[in-house]
């Protein structure tokens, strides 16, 4: 399944071409909820379930996340990290 072209500034680094929403779905998951806007946001909701979202927040991928952002999500979805989880999954942009 094709990637949308208005998913682009979610997906920056990316060539939406070689992108495929089912098998890249954790990364598409994670920079929509990082970086989208609402629309961004709808289509996730369209496109994956609830169950799949909620996945993707409760297993954060390792330093791709915005720390205000994955407390966000954290908080909509109600789940509990465990601070070690969370804290690797933060982008560290210290050096």
């Amino acid at each position: 399944m094709a990637v949308p072209k208005f998913l682009q500034p979610c997906l920056a680094s990316y060539d939406l071409s070689k992108l495929n929403a089912k098998r890249d779905k954790e990364l598409i998951i994670t920079e929509v909820l990082n970086k989208g806007d609402d629309q961004a946001v709808k289509w996730l909701g369209r496109t994956y379930s609830q169950e799949e979202i909620k996945s993707t927040v409760v297993s954060p991928m390792r330093g791709m996340w915005t720390e205000n952002v994955l407390l966000y999500w954290t908080r909509i979805f109600d789940i509990d990290l465990p601070k070690d989880t969370f804290q690797k999954a933060i982008i560290n942009l210290s050096p």
